[in-house]
């Protein structure tokens, strides 16, 4: 064999196991992605007290109810742009959020301060699946996990209340 064929060999040997491989894993990536934009249908928030979450924005309906700082209920409705929502739905998928377990919640009810702490639910429809999470913000689970959910709770709330500020003007 040549000089020339021993290096157009390698070179098609490392290539051509790299494309293989890259075709693998990512064809099981997207084979499992059921979770896409372009079937998203709408997302709800709830947040509050453990057993009241008066606190609740639907983006299908547009109904957006809050306690404001006079402790009063709000019921108002808000309209998100395709952009916002696009936008929640990337941070979702960028902070793993399909695979956030369903629950993540306190059980422990001897803990000191047990039930105090402000409980979110999230739930992202789409039109073959729905992802919801349940979360305590005094969870105890793994760090990451906590990090990520208090991330996605601003992230909303931030969407939220820019688009109520654009809204009132």
């Amino acid at each position: 064999m040549t000089d020339r064929a021993k290096k157009t060999f390698l070179l098609v040997t490392i290539v051509g196991s790299f494309l293989a491989y890259s075709l693998i894993y990512y064809a099981q990536v997207f084979k499992h992605a059921p979770y896409n934009f372009s079937e998203f249908k709408s997302f709800v928030f709830k947040y509050g007290s453990r057993d009241s979450m008066v606190n609740y924005y639907n983006s299908g309906t547009g109904e957006y109810d809050y306690l404001n700082k006079h402790d009063s209920l709000v019921k108002t409705h808000l309209f998100l742009t395709k952009t916002e929502l696009d936008s929640l739905h990337v941070d979702a998928r960028h902070l793993g959020f399909w695979d956030f377990p369903d629950m993540e919640i306190n059980t422990d009810s001897t803990r000191p301060g047990y039930g105090k702490a402000p409980r979110y639910f999230i739930q992202f429809n789409y039109k073959r699946k729905t992802k919801q999470a349940l979360f305590d913000a005094d969870y105890n689970g793994p760090l990451k996990l906590k990090d990520a959910n208090t991330v996605m709770i601003k992230d909303i709330t931030k969407i939220l209340s820019e688009a109520e500020e654009r809204q009132n003007k």
